[in-house]
C-alpha cells in the first residue's frame, strides 16, 4: 500500500501500514514479566514492586474478584486515584476476563450514580480517603452496586503505618468497619493466586474498558474500547516513541502524574509504559514541587502531561535549583500547547514537548509531532501510523470538504471504538458509511499533512485537559431558583486554557449572588473540572432574531 504524504516525516524505520497488534492487554503484562522479571515496574511513596511482584498480585486479585463472581461480561468500576491498586486491579479485573469501567474523582455524585446503572457496575474498587470512600457507600446503598473492595493509601508504600497515622491525624480517613456491602482490599489478594484462565475471547469483540465521555446534550456516554483498539493504540505509541530511538525498553522511569482514570495516561502511562518495561512512578496528585523534585532526584525519563502541568513546573519559583535533563520523551496532549511554553520547556530541560491530538474515542491516540525535526507552531501534528484522516463538509458531513477549505475531522484506524455503549442510534450517527469517526473538531491539513484545529461543532470547552460541556453547566445552573437565563462560555485562562463563564439574567424580583455562593450551589451537581469561574448579571442576554440565546456575541467580546 502506498505511504500517504505525511509518512515521509516519520521517526526512520516508521511505517504508516506497519502492523500494529491487536491483542489482550493483559498479554502486554505477560511480556514484560517474561523480559523483566525483577525490573522495577511500580515506584510508589518509597517503595517498588518489580514486575514479578506485580504479576503475582494481579494473579491474586484476579482470583479475589472470580469469588466475588466477576467473569466475562461482569463490568468492575475503578474511582482511584494513582495508587498501586489502581494497576493491580486494572490488570485482574482483565485477567479475569471482565471490563473495566474508569471513575473519576472529580465528577460530581449525580453523574457517577448515572455511570454505575448505565455501565451495570456490580463490583468497584476505591481507597478508604474521606474525599472518596462515603460517597461510594452511600452509593452501594440505592444503586446496583453490591460491593466495595476499598484499599489504603498507604499499604503499598514503605511505611504503611506512618501514613495511616498522617491521614487519621489530618482528618482524610474514613473507617469501612460495619459496611456490610465492604471488604478490604488486603482480603481480595488473600488467595494463593492460583489462578485459570477464562476461556479466550476476541481481542476484537472483547470489552476491555468502558470510558465515559461527556455529553453535548446530558448525561456521560461509554465508549466501548476492545483489548483490540487499546492495544493498536499502545502499539502506535510504542512505534513513534521507539523510531525516534529516545527510549530504550526495560531502562525507562516513565512519571504517571496524569489521572489514570483518564484514557491519555491509560495507554500512554499505564500501557506504553508496561509495554516498554518502564518503572510507572505514581504520583497521587498533581503537585509541581514534588514533581520537579521526583524528576531530578529519580532521573525521570518519559513524563507526558498537558499544558497546565508543564506551565506549572516552567513557572515554579524554585524551578532552576532541580536537574531535569534526564527527561527524554514529553508528550502534551488535551489542550492547545502554546508556542512559547514548547520554547521555555525546550530551554529549561533540553527535551522537546511533542505535542499530539486524540479523544476517547479514538484510545486517545490520533496524531503525534515528530521529535526528530522542527514542530510546526500551531499544528498538532501528523497522524499516527494505521490512523486515516478524513476532512467533511461542516454543513452537509455526508460530503467531503472543498481542496484547501477547513472541514470536520474524521478519523479512521484500529485503535478507534468499537461505538457507544447501548446507544446504537448515536454510533450510527458518529460514523460515515466507510467507517470514519466524526470527531466534532473542525481543522485542516496543510500540504504536508501536519493537521491545525481552529474550531468545534460541538459546544466543549478544553479546561485543564478535560473536556467541559457548557450544556451541562447551564442545566446546573437553571436548577437555580434565582435564574431566568443563562449561557455559558469558555473565557481565556493563561493556565487552563479556558474557563467556563457564566453570564445569567434574573428572574424579576430576585437578588443577584455572589460567584462563591454560586459554586456552593452548584456542587452536588458539576464536578470540580466543570465549576464555573466567573460570572456576570445582565439585564438581557443576546438572542438571534427568532429568540434563541446566542452565544455568538458573548463570544465575540471575549475574542475582542
Amino acid at each position: 500500500m502506498r505511504q500517504p504524504t505525511w509518512a515521509k516525516f516519520y521517526p526512520p524505520g516508521v511505517s504508516w501500514n506497519a502492523e500494529l497488534p491487536q491483542t489482550h492487554l493483559i498479554s502486554l503484562l505477560d511480556d514484560a514479566v517474561r523480559r523483566w522479571p525483577a525490573r522495577p515496574a511500580v515506584g510508589y511513596m518509597g517503595r517498588t514492586l518489580t514486575y514479578r511482584e506485580l504479576s503475582a498480585l494481579v494473579d491474586r486479585a484476579a482470583v479475589g474478584l472470580r469469588a466475588l463472581g466477576v467473569a466475562p461480561g461482569v463490568r468492575v468500576g475503578l474511582y482511584l486515584p494513582n495508587v498501586p491498586q489502581y494497576v493491580i486491579a486494572f490488570f485482574g479485573i482483565l485477567r479475569a476476563g471482565a471490563t473495566v469501567v474508569n471513575y473519576s474523582p472529580l465528577d460530581a455524585i449525580a453523574v457517577i450514580e448515572h455511570k454505575i446503572e448505565d455501565s451495570e457496575t456490580d463490583v468497584l474498587v476505591t481507597i478508604d480517603a474521606a474525599s472518596l470512600y462515603p460517597a461510594m457507600r452511600d452509593l452501594a446503598q440505592r444503586t446496583r452496586l453490591r460491593k466495595l473492595v476499598v484499599g489504603t493509601l498507604g499499604e503499598f508504600s514503605a511505611q504503611p503505618d506512618q501514613v495511616r497515622a498522617q491521614m487519621q491525624a489530618s482528618g482524610q480517613l474514613a473507617a469501612i468497619d460495619g459496611d456490610e456491602n465492604a471488604m478490604t482490599f488486603a482480603a481480595l489478594l488473600d488467595n494463593d493466586g492460583q489462578y485459570v484462565a477464562p476461556l479466550a475471547t476476541d481481542a476484537r469483540t472483547n470489552v476491555a474498558v468502558l470510558q465515559y465521555t461527556g455529553g453535548t446534550t446530558g448525561l456521560p456516554k461509554g465508549a466501548v474500547l476492545t483489548h483490540a483498539s487499546l492495544s493498536a493504540a499502545t502499539a502506535q505509541a510504542h512505534a513513534i516513541a521507539m523510531g525516534d530511538d529516545l527510549l530504550q525498553e526495560g531502562a525507562e522511569r516513565s512519571l504517571v502524574a496524569l489521572p489514570l482514570f483518564h484514557v491519555y495516561a491509560m495507554v500512554v502511562n499505564l500501557l506504553l509504559g508496561i509495554r516498554i518495561g518502564a518503572e510507572l512512578v505514581l504520583m497521587v496528585r498533581f503537585d509541581a514541587a514534588a514533581i520537579l523534585q521526583e524528576i531530578s532526584s529519580r532521573s525521570i525519563s518519559h513524563f507526558p502531561g498537558v499544558p497546565t502541568m508543564f506551565t506549572a513546573l516552567c513557572c515554579h519559583p524554585e524551578v532552576s535549583r532541580f536537574d531535569l535533563r534526564s527527561l527524554k520523551v514529553c508528550n502534551s496532549g488535551g489542550a492547545p500547547l502554546p508556542v512559547e511554553l514548547l520554547r521555555q520547556f525546550q530551554q529549561l530541560t533540553g527535551c522537546t514537548l511533542s505535542e499530539g491530538w486524540g479523544m476517547t474515542e479514538t484510545s486517545s491516540t490520533g496524531t503525534f509531532t515528530p521529535n526528530h525535526i522542527d514542530p510546526r507552531p500551531g499544528s498538532c501534528g501528523i497522524p499516527m501510523p494505521g490512523v486515516d484522516i478524513r476532512l467533511l463538509d461542516v454543513d452537509n458531513p455526508e460530503h467531503a470538504a472543498k481542496p484547501g477549505e477547513p472541514g470536520e475531522i474524521a478519523v479512521r484506524g484500529p485503535n478507534v471504538m468499537a461505538g457507544y455503549w447501548k446507544k446504537p442510534d448515536e454510533t450510527a450517527d458518529s460514523f460515515t458509511a466507510d467507517g470514519f469517526f466524526r470527531t466534532g473538531d473542525v481543522g485542516y491539513l496543510d500540504e504536508d499533512g501536519y493537521l491545525y484545529i481552529i474550531d468545534r461543532t460541538k459546544d466543549m470547552l478544553l479546561c485543564g485537559g478535560f473536556n467541559v460541556y457548557p450544556r451541562v453547566i447551564e442545566e446546573a445552573i437553571y436548577s437555580h431558583p434565582s435564574v431566568e437565563e443563562v449561557m455559558v462560555i469558555g473565557i481565556p485562562d493563561p493556565y487552563r486554557g479556558q474557563s467556563p463563564k457564566a453570564y445569567i439574567k434574573l428572574r424579576q424580583g430576585h437578588d443577584a449572588f455572589s460567584l462563591d455562593e454560586l459554586k456552593e450551589f452548584l456542587k452536588p451537581y458539576l464536578g470540580k473540572h466543570e465549576m464555573v469561574y466567573a460570572l456576570e448579571f445582565r439585564t438581557d442576554l443576546p438572542k438571534t432574531a427568532v429568540g434563541k440565546l446566542s452565544k455568538k456575541m458573548l463570544l465575540d467580546e471575549v475574542q475582542a
